[in-house]
């Protein structure tokens, strides 16, 4: 196996990423016809929430397996011991993994979980530990990037040659601050918070657990 374990967080990351979409694909159904214009009734209510699982699940192994990669190995590549940069690192680690806001707070937070906790009992986390952490970090940042989650599902059902149709998100932002107000822009919020901490509780905890047992089996190979 190799030294900084890329092939485990390799083979992890796409384990965490299909049990994570087999598991939690209807609640993002749910939430996504929660903040369709429409209305959750109109938009389909509760039928039809596992159509696509199995498209998503296999998608899900090469993406999240991607994203892992990356994700440790400009962790590896920037190696800092200094604290004030160990966010920063994250940060940019998360970013090159996936060019998203989500991954740009939940990451940097989940890290910050681990060493804060590891610090406090002066041990290695343990998966279910770590999942916790996931968890958290997963509620905080799904909160905070709600607004911007909306206003992608509204571009996504958006009427062909409508002005919210042009993908420009500062506009969607605008249009539902202008029609909805605050509760708009935090349509679904509470489902999104907590598909998503239970989804980086999955996630995260799969994929620490995978990981650790991958590196133990590679040394334990004569």
């Amino acid at each position: 196996m190799d030294g900084p374990g890329f092939t485990a967080s390799l083979v992890a990351g796409g384990v965490a990423g299909v049990s994570v979409d087999l598991i939690l694909f209807p609640l993002d159904t749910i939430k996504t016809r929660l903040q369709s214009p429409q209305g959750f009734k109109k938009a389909g209510g509760f039928r039809g929430i596992y159509a696509g699982v199995p498209s998503a699940a296999i998608g899900s192994f090469p993406n999240a397996a991607a994203f892992f990669i990356t994700y440790e190995y400009v962790k590896w590549f920037l190696h800092t011991d200094s604290s004030y940069l160990m966010p920063l690192k994250h940060m940019l680690a998360a970013s090159a993994g996936e060019v998203i806001p989500f991954s740009l707070v939940q990451f940097p937070l989940w890290e910050f979980l681990k060493a804060l906790w590891s610090w406090r009992q002066d041990r290695v986390l343990d998966s279910w530990q770590s999942a916790v952490c996931g968890a958290f970090a997963g509620g905080l940042a799904a909160a905070v990037t709600t607004p911007l989650d909306v206003a992608k599902t509204r571009i996504m059902l958006a009427k062909p040659g409508s002005s919210t149709a042009s993908g420009n998100v500062l506009s969607a932002l605008h249009g539902v601050w202008r029609t909805q107000g605050l509760p708009g822009l935090f349509a679904g919020v509470l489902p999104r918070m907590a598909a998503i901490s239970l989804g980086g509780f999955i996630f995260l905890g799969a994929y620490d657990r995978s990981r650790s047992l991958l590196l133990e089996f590679g040394r334990e190979r004569p």
